[in-house]
């Protein structure tokens, strides 16, 4: 079939490389190779200049990817349409940059149409929206704002900063912190270009605050467990700071910025009725919990 093998080109196009196109789509490096040869052998035709470890478009390749994008477009939509046909039956697939704001509408979904089949895709707010915008995934719950006119965007939550630390950390005694408070102490950051980060950055500029020292972690669940170790202490929304008898919640006195967490889909499948059943029990799930 021609299907399997324009898969394997577009990506490896879109990825510039056969080697992470290879691991998009769950598929072995000589697999892809071999898909982008037999398109090239069965209509004799160069798509890939080879240049090292990269490939880049040749002038056929180049012509051919828009026509591929609209035939891939067009079996995703098919996909979904059937997928969605049968009434709350099928696989919905959600897209999150972390599990805390997804799990529970996901086990409330679970329990009321057992018949579904949820697949969740964890990675950082842009994998997640362009995977939504490719149709890879039809829900994508991300606190980056993106204004794209393709995207239906909601707001799932508002979360105020608080300040996370070890259970024998000294501040703990007050009850409270300040940002003034973490002059003196160990900060640990997201990773750049991490939301959490950026407002993180922000508040500490605005009050004119700086750390004593700063480690950066790259992901949530890294963070919880250096904390656990006593290694420093983080601000994160309270929705993303998980039960745990080693950690404790520290409020933050004066205005502190909010972190927003959005739920996006795409504009033309509104109605849909996997999609709408799923948001509304997130929400509902959400607001069941504050």
């Amino acid at each position: 079939m021609l299907a399997p093998l324009l898969h394997s080109f577009y990506e490896a196009a879109r990825q510039g490389s056969v080697t992470v196109a290879a691991k998009v789509l769950g598929l072995s490096q000589p697999t892809v190779t071999a898909h982008i040869r037999q398109l090239e052998t069965m209509y004799k035709v160069e798509l890939f200049h080879r240049r090292g470890g990269r490939i880049e478009l040749t002038e056929a390749g180049a012509g051919l990817m828009p026509q591929v994008q609209r035939l891939l477009q067009n079996e995703r939509d098919i996909d979904f349409a059937l997928r969605n046909a049968s009434r709350l039956a099928g696989t919905l697939w959600v897209g999150a940059t972390g599990p805390y704001y997804i799990l529970p509408g996901i086990a409330a979904f679970r329990q009321r149409y057992p018949a579904t089949e949820i697949r969740v895709v964890i990675g950082n707010s842009r994998e997640m929206l362009d995977a939504l915008i490719d149709s890879r995934i039809d829900i994508a719950v991300s606190s980056q704002r993106d204004d794209d006119p393709r995207l239906v965007r909601q707001t799932l939550a508002c979360d105020s900063l608080v300040l996370v630390v070890h259970r024998d950390h000294p501040l703990t005694r007050a009850g409270k912190a300040s940002l003034a408070d973490l002059k003196t102490q160990t900060l640990l950051l997201r990773e750049s270009g991490s939301m959490t980060r950026q407002i993180t950055e922000s508040a500490l500029r605005a009050a004119d605050v700086r750390p004593a020292t700063t480690i950066e972690i790259g992901s949530r669940e890294a963070i919880h467990e250096a904390i656990r170790h006593d290694m420093g202490c983080s601000l994160m929304p309270a929705g993303e700071v998980p039960a745990s008898p080693d950690l404790r919640v520290l409020p933050l006195e004066g205005e502190m910025p909010s972190s927003l967490e959005y739920v996006y889909y795409l504009g033309a499948r509104s109605g849909a009725l996997l999609i709408d059943t799923f948001i509304g029990l997130l929400a509902d799930s959400r607001a069941s919990r504050t």
